[in-house]
């Protein structure tokens, strides 16, 4: 299984992103690339400081981004969640759900890092 079909597998609208990027594929792989460099330097510390959470929040927002451009749907998802409940000033809910994605996303950043040509 290639690295598209494989991410598929893992709920990414592989299609999406690719029709954002007018099909071109060798963009798309080179932008997932740089997505796991990105996490590597803006990951969400799951021990987030619960009364000082603003590094959090501006991580969250940039990992958001970048999964949505890529259509990475379930980081994306997740990380809208997590925004929105750290907005309201719910950060313990927050990191509920940062836990519950962060083994998809560590699966997705695998599967990305194992299959680049």
């Amino acid at each position: 299984m290639n690295l598209l079909d494989e991410l598929r597998t893992l709920g990414v609208d592989v299609d999406d992103g690719l029709k954002r990027l007018m099909g071109n594929e060798k963009l798309y792989k080179r932008l997932l690339g740089s997505f796991v460099k990105m996490i590597g330097t803006q990951a969400v510390d799951p021990d987030f400081d619960e009364n000082d959470y603003k590094e959090a929040i501006e991580k969250a927002h940039s990992i958001k981004g970048t999964a949505g451009n890529l259509s990475l749907t379930p980081i994306y998802e997740s990380y809208s969640e997590i925004l929105n409940l750290l907005r309201t000033d719910k950060p313990a809910e927050a990191k509920a759900v940062l836990a519950k994605v962060l083994p998809v996303q560590q699966e997705i950043i695998s599967c990305i890092e194992n299959n680049m040509d």
